[in-house]
């Protein structure tokens, strides 16, 4: 089953990704480095909730109909935009 989902971080900015495999315990790739930015104080880090939420999911999809899905979905949802989400940019994609 491949999976493409969002990750909602407790300040609101959102990071979509791609699993081919579907394991529940994966939170995707995200640059670190942004969001250690965004949570820089140890308080901001002693507690938090991140959901992960699946917008779209297949079984017979190829792996190229599914990458073209997760960038139309980084791009609707705007994730890519550094205010809004933790996507640097999808591949192949315009940056904005």
């Amino acid at each position: 089953m491949k999976v493409i989902y969002k990750v909602t971080w407790p300040n609101g900015k959102i990071y979509v990704g791609i699993d081919m495999t579907d394991t529940i315990t994966y939170f995707g790739s995200p640059d670190h480095s942004l969001i250690e930015a965004d949570f820089s104080s140890r308080e901001a880090r002693r507690d938090m909730i991140v959901r992960r939420e699946i917008l779209w999911e297949s079984d017979m999809a190829s792996n190229a109909e599914a990458l073209r899905k997760e960038r139309e979905l980084i791009l609707s949802l705007c994730a890519d935009d550094p205010a809004i989400g933790y996507n640097k940019s999808p591949m192949g994609a315009v940056v904005r």
